[in-house]
């Protein structure tokens, strides 16, 4: 690659600042399972390299799809500081949060017109890509499968909402131009969802090639057909990038408690809160709660208010983990520095 190339990846002056002396910029474009392809401005093809052992092990740094690392001696010596972060943590104590993508300016949530459409679980990846720095957008595809869409698309709105939804059709190629306009030069989008919605398609579609394996869908049947194995940054011809994902069967919340995802995805439930009575209203028997209020008319829905709640309630268990699995490392670091120290004095 030439130095134009790595710009086009999106190299900036900011970056640069951050980068030690001495180490070569790169941008992760693959991760393997203890591996990862970088992209690199000195030569054609893409670097395999790892993180050192004490990095991986030791200090557990995280590496992702999209990150921009520093490289000497055929490894990654550091990982540049990220403008973004798309996160999901798997459940259970000790778990680590995964990074699913990183430094990336748009996440298009694709579902499928038909049986994987499912607005419960729109608002988890939206609260999840707000968290993240990245800017949702709503891709809906399949459209040549039905006459009039709209239903379904007033549907999404309702609960997406100030959220672009685009409709596509990567058979008839209607809305697939738009959206592609959508990822500038130099600039990341990322592809989640479920398998089989389409999104390796319609990278594919942007590529003017069949990059991407793919395999073809039952009208009934939206997911489990898809191949995409792992996670991958393409450049899109005439610039830009994507990433690419495997699906998603369940996306367990990050840690967005300290953040304003939840509010930006529940603006209506949280404006209404806002309303009652009590700062403190916990919205079930308190007089003068507007929320329940909304509830009883039916201008706030039951099942949005739901999704809510529950949501408020993993976010808080999510927080709580972190914090005990916080404290377990510090712990364990403590006592590998203690055991260390230990072995340098019995060799004086």
């Amino acid at each position: 690659m030439s130095e134009h190339d790595l710009d086009a990846l999106g190299w900036s002056p900011e970056l640069a600042e951050s980068l030690e002396p001495g180490l070569e910029p790169g941008r992760v474009i693959a991760a393997h399972r203890a591996a990862y392809d970088v992209a690199v401005a000195s030569g054609g093809e893409a670097v395999r390299t790892r993180l050192p052992g004490r990095m991986a092990h030791f200090d557990e740094v995280d590496v992702a799809v999209g990150d921009w690392v520093g490289l000497s001696d055929g490894l990654i010596r550091s990982v540049l500081p990220r403008r973004s972060a798309l996160v999901r943590t798997a459940a259970g104590l000790t778990s680590k949060p995964q990074t699913l993508a990183a430094n990336v300016d748009t996440a298009f949530i694709v579902t499928s017109l038909g049986p994987d459409l499912e607005p419960r679980r729109l608002e988890r990846y939206l609260v999840t890509i707000w968290e993240s720095g990245a800017s949702p957008e709503i891709v809906l595809t399949k459209a040549d499968r039905l006459d009039d869409p709209s239903p379904m698309v007033a549907q999404v709105e309702a609960v997406a909402l100030g959220v672009p939804v685009w409709v596509v059709s990567s058979v008839t190629g209607d809305g697939c131009d738009a959206l592609r306009a959508r990822i500038g030069v130099g600039k990341t989008a990322v592809l989640i969802g479920s398998s089989g919605v389409g999104k390796s398609t319609l990278v594919n579609r942007w590529l003017g090639e069949e990059l991407l394996a793919t395999q073809e869908t039952r009208a009934d049947d939206d997911e489990g057909r898809h191949t995409t194995t792992h996670r991958a940054l393409i450049e899109l011809p005439g610039g830009g990038m994507v990433i690419d994902t495997p699906g998603i069967r369940e996306l367990q919340l990050g840690d967005a408690g300290n953040s304003g995802a939840l509010e930006e995805t529940f603006a209506d439930v949280e404006a209404l809160a806002s309303q009652c009575r009590f700062n403190d209203c916990a919205h079930e028997t308190e007089p003068g709660c507007a929320v329940r209020a909304a509830l009883a008319d039916g201008s706030l829905p039951g099942d949005r208010y739901a999704s809510w709640q529950k949501l408020q309630r993993e976010l808080r268990a999510i927080a709580r983990r972190t914090d005990a699995r916080l404290r377990q490392e510090d712990r364990r670091r403590w006592q590998l520095l203690t055991k260390d120290a230990r072995s340098r004095t019995r060799h004086r």
